[in-house]
């Protein structure tokens, strides 16, 4: 009896980790009825969302022929580095020549590439790069507090639950995507403004400070969030980026 006990355990140990290693089975890839010889964006790139996290918005893509004319029935695959993961991996784009996905961003705060593939008639690839960006708990502590005291000024664009102050201010304050001047500013220079006010680095006075509001731990995180948000991509050295 025991013996017979012990051939059923084995057996149903082998049969978990045979399950266990038994790989999903991707989804064919559909065949194409067209073909195009452009991917243009349609909406959906640049989006924030946390680490780990499906995005709010889908990336939607669409194929153009030569003149320009949207194409259906072609072909589309989406692909990223380790961690991202779509859904739909490919599909057939509709009759306005586009195709949508949701996107899975990866475990690891940074700038994801997604790149999004077709084929022309002649079978030449066709890539569309897109970015997307993953906030860690510090980046997103900064989103939270951006969106409390930093947006309404600095954001020129209103949305339904804030409206901007943007084009009521005298000296336009800089978008926390304005990459091509805030990359030029050091830490410490951004820790300055944001505890003293805009004085402090003799700019505008319009900038008031948040030294006796936020914590030094809060002004570090908002830092951290405009360093990922800012376009073109701060580079620091020794930071690690998440297409890579």
């Amino acid at each position: 009896m025991k013996q017979r006990i012990l051939i059923f355990t084995v057996i149903a140990c082998a049969m978990v980790l045979s399950g266990c290693a038994r790989k999903a089975v991707p989804s064919p890839v559909p065949t194409p009825t067209g073909f195009g010889s452009a991917l243009v964006e349609s909406s959906g790139g640049k989006q924030t969302g946390a680490v780990g996290t499906t995005l709010g918005q889908p990336v939607v893509v669409q194929v153009n022929d030569d003149q320009g004319n949207a194409v259906t029935g072609a072909l589309v695959e989406f692909s990223g580095p380790a961690g991202v993961s779509f859904d739909p991996a490919s599909g057939l784009t509709d009759s306005s020549g586009q195709l949508s996905t949701n996107v899975s961003l990866g475990g690891m705060a940074g700038r994801y590439q997604v790149t999004a593939t077709t084929v022309s008639k002649a079978q030449k690839r066709v890539d569309l790069k897109l970015e997307e960006i993953a906030l860690g708990y510090q980046q997103l502590v900064g989103a939270e507090l951006n969106d409390k005291y930093c947006s309404r000024c600095h954001d020129p664009e209103s949305t339904p639950e804030r409206v901007s102050n943007y084009d009521n201010l005298e000296i336009k304050p800089h978008p926390f995507t304005e990459g091509d001047t805030l990359n030029k500013m050091s830490d410490a220079d951004l820790v300055a403004i944001i505890s003293h006010g805009g004085p402090a680095l003799n700019k505008s006075a319009l900038m008031p400070p948040y030294g006796y509001t936020l914590s030094k731990t809060e002004i570090q995180a908002l830092i951290a969030y405009i360093r990922l948000a800012s376009d073109p991509p701060y580079r620091a050295s020794g930071m690690v980026y998440a297409q890579k």
